[in-house]
């Protein structure tokens, strides 16, 4: 496993980072197999592990903490916190008030004493930016934990982050962690070059398309997965399924299942520090890691291009983020008697 810096922390990092979202009830309830996968990942050479309070309602966290006994020096360890941890309306968010309170509880079922870095896991638009990086800066300075970072933020709030930051000498954030797949390219246009600009490393999530690049889900066809079974739009809309149609000869072409494909690209772009696999099974662990050495010629890349343009969404993911202005339709509809032009 070849070993990148992430961002300008000076750490290093795998190209793959384990996501341990389909640990516990969710995913994998097995918390003896679910700590073998783990194990197998970090014997593979895998030394980034990313997980969130909000992940089985903690029991993720849990997973994760007892897989990493004895070896958790060896692991650059990640979280998050911002989604409901309960029916109380201040157990979510981005407020100091909550997120020193998430954090105390991750530690405790991680079973250590720091965290390598923290995210929010979605942005707040009803909470201040400093007051979120004021908080995030006392963690640190209080030494549980290393870096902080965000997730699925905007390219105008990474900006408006890092002015904060450097305004207010606050701790800023070294990472981002948005969705990106050959399906999902809209971030290449502002979030990935906003990474760049502030030397931060870009985690993505979702390289497999929340599960349409894996070749399972075909046009005109029923698939019986485990994700199938919650729901998502995405997994149905003819675009995105159109597409995987037009993608799955070019990876028969290049001699690749579609699986390592779209992971291959998911790390060939310059800006993207890690990939987070998120694995249910053994064999999903292993396929992926079957497909590590997986490079995509210009030829291949261009093929892609051809199908999904740089910088495009074929759809979207159900659980990628939308601000207010796309949430609430009185702040993107003037008032009836305002509407028209005279």
């Amino acid at each position: 496993m070849q070993y990148r810096t992430l961002g300008r922390t000076g750490i290093k990092v795998s190209p793959y980072c384990l996501g341990a979202m389909m640990f516990g009830a969710v995913g994998n309830p097995d918390h003896g197999e679910s700590v073998r996968i783990i194990h197998r990942a970090l014997d593979a050479g895998v030394n980034f592990v990313d997980t969130a309070d909000f992940y089985s309602h903690g029991e993720s966290e849990e997973i994760v903490g007892k897989a990493l006994k004895g070896r958790r020096d060896d692991v650059v360890l990640a979280t998050k916190a911002h989604l409901p941890m309960g029916d109380d309306p201040n157990r979510r968010g981005n407020s100091r008030r909550w997120l020193v309170r998430a954090l105390e509880d991750s530690l405790r079922r991680l079973g250590t004493d720091h965290v390598d870095l923290f995210q929010v896991h979605r942005p707040d638009p009803d909470t201040d930016v400093e007051e979120t990086l004021s908080a995030l800066t006392d963690l640190v300075r209080a030494g549980k934990v290393r870096n902080i970072g965000g997730s699925t933020f905007p390219a105008s709030d990474i900006v408006e982050a890092q002015w904060v930051s450097d305004r207010r000498g606050l701790e800023r954030f070294r990472t981002e962690q948005p969705p990106y797949s050959i399906l999902n390219r809209g971030i290449e246009r502002e979030v990935l070059p906003a990474c760049e600009r502030y030397g931060m490393g870009a985690l993505v999530w979702s390289p497999l398309a929340g599960g349409l690049l894996t070749g399972r889900y075909r046009k005109g066809e029923t698939a019986d997965t485990h994700r199938a079974g919650f729901g998502f739009k995405h997994l149905g809309d003819e675009r995105r399924l159109d597409a995987v149609e037009q993608l799955i000869p070019v990876a028969q072409d290049a001699e690749m299942s579609l699986t390592h494909m779209a992971t291959a690209f998911a790390i060939a772009h310059p800006a993207v520090t890690s990939a987070i696999i998120g694995p249910r099974t053994m064999d999903h662990l292993d396929d992926l890691l079957a497909g590590a050495e997986t490079v995509l010629d210009d030829e291949t890349l261009d093929r892609i291009d051809a199908i999904v343009p740089p910088g495009t969404d074929i759809g979207r993911l159900d659980m990628d983020y939308d601000p207010p202005a796309i949430q609430q339709a009185r702040l993107r509809r003037r008032l009836p008697g305002e509407r028209s032009a005279a």
